[in-house]
């Protein structure tokens, strides 16, 4: 627990501080990478607690190199995003429809991540390379925080998108 504890630290100071260049960008984005699916038993953390798990701006990942931890950081960056879309501007009401919004983001957002994941030279991550419900359920148990528990004393970053997700309620 204890070695947990620090590297939550380093991963906080540097993410709160910019400086995510002087450590591997590898311990940056394996905490939180990939992020889990929202279930009735999580979304109240989800919802609440948004604002205080990882970001991943530019700033913080080296300019060149490390491509896998740059489409991963930007799919959590989307995700969360789009997660706090269905959980506090209105667009879906009540938990059977902030859940289904969630779901949708995060199916989307890992979508677009398998798709970059594809469109480079790189090694494709497992769960891109199954299709359907196989996809999501190795994302699923790939997922190292299955609660979203906050990074304690961290504050997201604002980190403008640039995609925008419409959630379809006729898919619930």
């Amino acid at each position: 627990m204890g070695m947990k504890a620090s590297l939550i630290t380093v991963l906080t100071l540097q993410l709160t501080l910019g400086g995510g260049r002087n450590i591997d960008p590898q311990v940056h984005i394996k905490p939180y990478f990939p992020p889990a699916l929202p279930t009735l038993e999580n979304l109240n953390t989800l919802c609440l607690q948004g604002n205080g798990r990882p970001r991943y701006p530019a700033s913080c990942l080296p300019a060149s190199g490390y491509g896998y931890v740059h489409r991963a950081g930007n799919a959590v960056n989307k995700i969360e995003a789009w997660f706090s879309q269905c959980c506090n501007r209105g667009v879906a009401q009540g938990n059977k429809q902030i859940l289904c919004c969630a779901k949708q983001a995060w199916k989307t957002g890992l979508s677009h991540f398998c798709f970059e994941e594809y469109a480079t030279m790189d090694l494709t991550h497992k769960c891109c390379k199954k299709k359907g419900k196989g996809r999501w359920n190795c994302f699923e148990e790939q997922a190292p925080n299955p609660s979203y528990l906050p990074l304690p004393s961290y504050t997201a970053p604002l980190i403008p998108l640039d995609q925008i997700f419409t959630w379809d309620p006729k898919i619930c």
